[in-house]
């Protein structure tokens, strides 16, 4: 089997998350988080889009992490995103959190957004 480095350079990957917290770059944070270039904040949820539309010309595809299990979110959310250009994936979080992981690690310009397990 063949093993390969992965190099972040400077963006910040998810290390891990569990019942309520996230942890990103060392750091657990509890609550509700989106992971961006410009950095790791606390996420006000589905009624946050400003947080995310301001980083409209940094990234192309924001994951969106339901929790525990696959919901829709919001009609309007969505909506305003993707007339922004931000191209929304909705899954569990655990599911985001890895596919963030996977595509930040190839250079691409994504983000997440994740409600706790």
């Amino acid at each position: 089997m063949r093993l390969n480095e992965i190099s972040y350079n400077d963006a910040v990957p998810i290390d891990g998350y569990g019942p309520g917290f996230f942890r990103v770059g060392g750091k657990r944070i509890d609550g509700a988080i989106v992971v961006l270039p410009s950095g790791v904040s606390i996420w006000g949820g589905f009624d946050d889009t400003a947080t995310l539309l301001a980083q409209v010309d940094a990234i192309d595809v924001l994951f969106v992490g339901t929790g525990a299990e696959i919901a829709h979110p919001p009609k309007d959310f969505r909506a305003t995103l993707e007339e922004a250009g931000i191209g929304v994936e909705t899954m569990a979080s655990p599911a985001a959190c890895r596919t963030y992981n996977v595509l930040l690690s190839e250079g691409r310009r994504v983000a997440v957004a994740l409600l706790p397990v």
